[in-house]
Formats: C-alpha cells, sequence, structure tokens
C-alpha cells in the first residue's frame, strides 16, 4: 500500500499522545490521566494514527517522532529541511510500492501456476470438453432451444468461485437472476454462453485469459486466477 505525501505530512502532524508522554522511555512509562475530554481525544487520535501508520507499513521511531511532533507544537527550529523530510517521504513510498509489485507478482505467479495444474487435472475428466480457445466447460443439463448470439441478452443464474472453493459472486444466493448482452461479460463467458441452450446449466472452467487477466477483479480474485463458474441459462431476449 502506498501513501501520499500529503497524508504523511498530516500524519506528521496530528496530535498524538507521544508529544505529551515526551521522547525518553521513563516518561512513556508514566501513567496516563484519561478523564478529561482533551485527554481522551488526544489519546484516540494518537492510537489511530499509530494504527493507520502501522497498516501502512511504517516502521515508527516513537522518539523521533515525538520529537518532531514537540518542536511543531513548540515552534522550534526543525531538525530537518523540508527537502530532506520529503526525500525520506518519497523513498519511502518508493520502497512500498516496490513490495506491493514483487508480492503481486509473487502471487499473480502462484495463481497461474496452480491454476494450470486445476486445468490439467480438470483435462482428464472426461466429462470436460475443451474448446479451441482454452475454455473448458461441463454440459450439466443440456437445455433446450436455440443459442444465444453476440447479439442478445440473456437472463441466467450463475455462482463464480475460485479453484479452492472460495465463493466471490452468486445469483443464487442473492436470490434474483441477472440480465446482461451477451458481449458485456469476460471473454470465457461469452464464449461459454454461445453454447448453451435456454433451461441449461453448464459448468466453465476459465483460463485467466479469458477472465479477469494480470489485474484480478475486487478484492477476491487475484491477478492471473483460474475461475469456476455454475451457469444456469434462464431465457435469452433479443437485443433489438
Amino acid at each position: 500500500m502506498s501513501i501520499s505525501i500529503s497524508k504523511m505530512s498530516r500524519i506528521a502532524g496530528a496530535v498524538t499522545l507521544l508529544a505529551v508522554m515526551g521522547c525518553d522511555s521513563t516518561a512513556q512509562e508514566q501513567p496516563v490521566n484519561l478523564t478529561s475530554t482533551e485527554a481522551r481525544l488526544s489519546y484516540g487520535i494518537g492510537l489511530r494514527m499509530g494504527q493507520r501508520m502501522t497498516a501502512d507499513g511504517m516502521t515508527i521511531d516513537v522518539n523521533a517522532y515525538a520529537a518532531g511532533f514537540a518542536d511543531a507544537v513548540e515552534g522550534a527550529e526543525a531538525r530537518l529541511t523540508d527537502e530532506e523530510i520529503n526525500a525520506e517521504m518519497n523513498a519511502f513510498q518508493e520502497r512500498r510500492q516496490a513490495e506491493a509489485e514483487a508480492e503481486r507478482v509473487a502471487v499473480s505467479q502462484a495463481n497461474l501456476d496452480e491454476g494450470i495444474a486445476y486445468m490439467g487435472e480438470m483435462s482428464s475428466n472426461e466429462e470436460v470438453q475443451i474448446t479451441e480457445s482454452g475454455l473448458q466447460y461441463i454440459v450439466v443439463a443440456a437445455g433446450e432451444g436455440d443459442s444465444p448470439t453476440l447479439d442478445d441478452s440473456v437472463e441466467v443464474h450463475y455462482e463464480g468461485r475460485l479453484i479452492d472453493g472460495t465463493v466471490f459472486d452468486s445469483s443464487y444466493a442473492r436470490g434474483q437472476t441477472v440480465t446482461f448482452g451477451v458481449t458485456q461479460v469476460i471473454p470465457g463467458w461469452t464464449e461459454g454462453l454461445q453454447l448453451m441452450k435456454p433451461g441449461g446449466n453448464f459448468k466453465f472452467i476459465i483460463p485467466p485469459e479469458l477472465g479477469y487477466g494480470e489485474g484480478g477483479a475486487g478484492q477476491m480474485i487475484g491477478p492471473n486466477a483460474t475461475l469456476v463458474f455454475d451457469v444456469e441459462l434462464i431465457s435469452i431476449a433479443n437485443s433489438e
């Protein structure tokens, strides 16, 4: 997670209990009276700020932080120039971005490897059919009538899962079908829907290149995730 210079500037200027408690360890061990509104507000702000800074991956030198705060409140001369402070903030942000990117790359490769292994196992299942694009599907119920075309809209019920079984979306859970154009979804769905007929029920196993790719989607679908969907085609509605 990155943190902006403006956000860090607000952090540096926030009211915290550290200044009240002082910079040395002996002062920090002194009991704090939290009966007054001012003290309770100061403590709450300090606690929340510390939690946020820790969550942002910052390793805080408590004494240095308190000294900077005290200098600001007392109007003392700053011990670092604005250029020096900005340089440290920029360096921190760059480190965090590099760490986040390295983590994303590692997760992406792990998801890709796991997906390839999963689809390799599924390909040995005699029920699984594989299209030229790499989409895998199982016909649970064939349905009847015409298949939708790229010009159609469809009404479906569905459940989407990661290959570890985690459900990330389900119209069944919401108790309501969904209607959309055949071309308004990920490529694996667009291709798979055209294989179905009303009343049909298919299982799609969608590789990342036919899903959300390296970008992933939302909080649950990571980069290069292979996805599994149970899809029930309720009806077809021509877009005209």
